[in-house]
């Protein structure tokens, strides 16, 4: 069983990064901070002559990364009511994949995979980041991916998050389980 978290974050060891670190600890993962690549934001050519060309950056090789994956935690801060920008991006640039000849299993492979969502917001996240949750369950609903379930903290300063007692339970309850599946999984 092989872990990624992708973290959408700009700041290092903020709010959400500490709850997802959280769910993982113990647990070996490869943790991509999208923060550390660039990642532009798609160009709709699905109906182009030609369709989508490489642009030169590094989402390739972070969905590579992505792909050798089997159980992905998404970790993004509520900006607005909904995911970070760079998540946002990352989550976009999707289309392209799909018709990417290179890697034509994209979908399959997608579907494979189980999905947890972190996010953590300060102005009421458990209500307002209900939206946001909800779009990365039509997201993995699209791919036939399995969505394990989201945990939504409040922070805002820099290490509040650590004051919220549900978010933290739920955190060590999800890292329980994923220790077990661990443990259970060649």
């Amino acid at each position: 069983m092989r872990i990624a978290v992708i973290y959408g974050g700009t700041r290092a060891n903020g709010n959400t990064e500490l709850l997802a670190e959280r769910v993982v600890a113990g647990l070996q993962a490869d943790r991509i901070h999208l923060k550390d690549y660039t990642v532009y934001p798609i160009e709709d050519l699905r109906h182009a002559e030609g369709g989508f060309q490489e642009v030169g950056d590094d989402y390739s090789a972070l969905i590579d990364r992505v792909l050798q994956n089997d159980i992905l935690v998404f970790a993004t801060p509520i900006y607005w009511y909904g995911m970070s920008g760079s998540m946002k991006n990352f989550v976009d640039r999707w289309s392209q994949t799909l018709r990417d000849a290179d890697r034509p299993r994209f979908r399959e492979r997608m579907s494979e995979m189980t999905a947890y969502v972190v996010a953590v917001g300060g102005d009421r996240p458990r209500l307002k980041g209900l939206p946001l949750a909800l779009q990365f369950q039509h997201i993995f609903d699209f791919f036939g991916a399995r969505y394990a379930g989201y945990l939504l903290g409040e922070g805002n300063r820099p290490g509040e998050i650590l004051d919220d007692e549900e978010a933290l339970r739920k955190a060590e309850l999800w890292n329980e389980e994923l220790k077990e599946q661990a443990a259970t999984t060649p």
